[in-house]
């Protein structure tokens, strides 16, 4: 892939709001092979359409395999509804502990979703239960202990390996001690590095240890830490992922249009910032016109030489190691 467009393309996750691609949606896919597209429930009104849909993304593609990304936590955020893609909530399962009836569960999930196409699963929620005033999380995590929310995101790196899975931990460094709602504002939390180490690192360290292929941070600030967000924060990322965790693989923002992030800018800047910061990943939901835009930005940027290129290039290697590991793939 040497056309500058396309790898830059690359750097970019991307949604679509109906139920099919538009003309101009898979357009972009052809002309600038972004790195993934992301599947919403508007977007898999039935399992044959999703299949259908996911059908029609690949084959925009020439030489690289697409992310087909897709929230499949269980629960109230499934983006495939029935069975066998819907299982149950995070919380359910903690309830009574069982991490066999989970991987049985998300097993046969898994198996259902890598046969459609799906290839990464933006999961498991690694945040700890710690406020119940906290509604975003809501019956989204593994419990309130951090060893045994870590035993769950363990099953969960596995399960997903064993079936060609890609898994993502989210939303890190933790937004369990938050109250605010990054998707509504930006969230944030009074913890320390210190504390950190005992309680939110646990359960992201036991899934990079299994083997986790991405890590997603959250929109959320952490004052104790730095004064960046952590979407904008280089210590955070360079810091805790890269050094603290070990965690080699790409790590990509949540998305950047949600109201969390709008201290960053507008969303041209925010891509900058949050790449800058360490991401190698730039996720955008539903919105395709604000991809669109801040697609146009980053490229501006480069050229205005904003942006490091030994960091492009850098990114470019994370995801196509990461994308190799997908069985057929050619990257």
């Amino acid at each position: 892939m040497n056309n500058r467009n396309e790898q830059i393309g690359q750097l970019f996750v991307v949604g679509f709001s109906d139920e099919t691609p538009t003309p101009t949606f898979l357009n972009f896919l052809r002309e600038i092979q972004p790195g993934g597209v992301i599947l919403f429930e508007q977007n898999c009104p039935s399992h044959q359409a999703a299949e259908e849909n996911i059908t029609l993304i690949k084959t925009q593609y020439r030489d690289s395999v697409p992310f087909i990304a897709i929230d499949q936590e269980g629960g109230r955020v499934c983006r495939l509804r029935g069975a066998p893609a819907e299982y149950g909530a995070a919380a359910d399962y903690a309830r009574d502990g069982n991490t066999e009836r989970y991987a049985e569960e998300f097993g046969r999930a898994a198996v259902y979703m890598e046969s459609m196409g799906i290839n990464l699963n933006l999961g498991p929620v690694a945040d700890i239960s710690l406020n119940e005033a906290d509604g975003c999380l809501e019956g989204r995590t593994f419990g309130e202990q951090p060893e045994k929310v870590a035993r769950f995101v363990r099953t969960a790196v596995q399960i997903s390996k064993e079936n060609k899975l890609l898994s993502c931990l989210k939303h890190f460094p933790g937004l369990g001690a938050a109250t605010q709602d990054p998707h509504s504002e930006l969230a944030s939390a009074d913890y320390g590095v210190v504390l950190w180490e005992q309680r939110e690192m646990i359960p992201f360290l036991a899934g990079v240890e299994a083997g986790a292929d991405l890590i997603m941070t959250t929109h959320m600030k952490l004052p104790t830490i730095d004064d960046q967000i952590v979407t904008a924060s280089s210590k955070i990322i360079s810091e805790l992922i890269r050094q603290v965790l070990g965690f080699e693989g790409p790590i990509i923002t949540d998305e950047l249009t949600m109201k969390g992030a709008d201290s960053l800018g507008h969303v041209g800047e925010r891509t900058v910032k949050a790449f800058n910061a360490g991401h190698d990943l730039l996720l955008f939901g539903k919105e395709f016109d604000l991809a669109l835009e801040a697609y146009e930005y980053f490229l501006n940027a480069c050229d205005r030489k904003e942006i490091d290129q030994q960091r492009i290039a850098r990114s470019l290697n994370r995801i196509a190691g990461t994308k190799f590991r997908l069985a057929g793939s050619v990257v």
